[in-house]
């Protein structure tokens, strides 16, 4: 009887990319960004979203790279047609319509505020530095495909796409860095997190 490959010694010393309670948590933190991030409020050309509330949390409970791989999941779901995005809208004109710029500068907006968050978990400081660096990131992004798309100079686009949102994201802030934490040690004191 002839070995298949899965009853060989190096199929089962290599150690897996990711295990499968990662697996979980990542498709669990990108069902909650479906749930809430379509949940908005239109206050112009960009509306009011949870996606970047999601996202801050997600860097506290996953770390920088199962936050960053769980978004970019929920890009490919509401790019592949299923209505996650904010206002319940789908697909590639989502993405690249005017504001699909902050949809794509979320990403790096989880990789900077993630690196910060976790190199300086002690410092509240320091984490709200690197998620306003990370923020403002997005913004650029956002506000500069905002302008191209909706033909806008950058300060118009500047005051649909961003001012009205700062204080909002602000607070949005604040709420993940402080009961972000919280929330991560009630799980590894229950066991659900290492």
């Amino acid at each position: 009887m002839k070995k298949s490959p899965l009853n060989t010694k190096d199929s089962f010393s290599s150690p897996a990319f990711f295990s499968i309670r990662q697996i979980a948590v990542i498709g669990l933190m990108t069902g909650i960004t479906c749930i809430l991030a379509p949940c908005s409020l239109p206050i112009g050309p960009v509306p009011i979203s949870l996606t970047n509330l999601v996202i801050y949390f997600s860097l506290y409970l996953l770390g920088t790279r199962d936050a960053s791989i769980s978004y970019l999941v929920y890009l490919l779901i509401g790019l592949a047609g299923m209505p996650v995005f904010s206002g319940f809208t789908s697909g590639p004109e989502k993405l690249f319509g005017p504001t699909g710029g902050y949809l794509a500068g979320f990403l790096p907006m989880a990789v900077i505020a993630g690196i910060f968050i976790e190199k300086f978990s002690s410092s509240r400081i320091l984490c709200l530095i690197g998620m306003i660096l990370g923020t403002i990131v997005c913004y650029v992004l956002g506000t500069s495909w905002l302008a191209f798309q909706a033909n806008l100079d950058f300060k118009s686009a500047l005051f649909a796409g961003v001012i009205p949102f700062l204080p909002g994201d602000l607070i949005k802030m604040v709420l993940a860095m402080t009961l972000g934490p919280q929330i991560r040690s009630q799980l590894i004191r229950s066991g659900l997190d290492s």
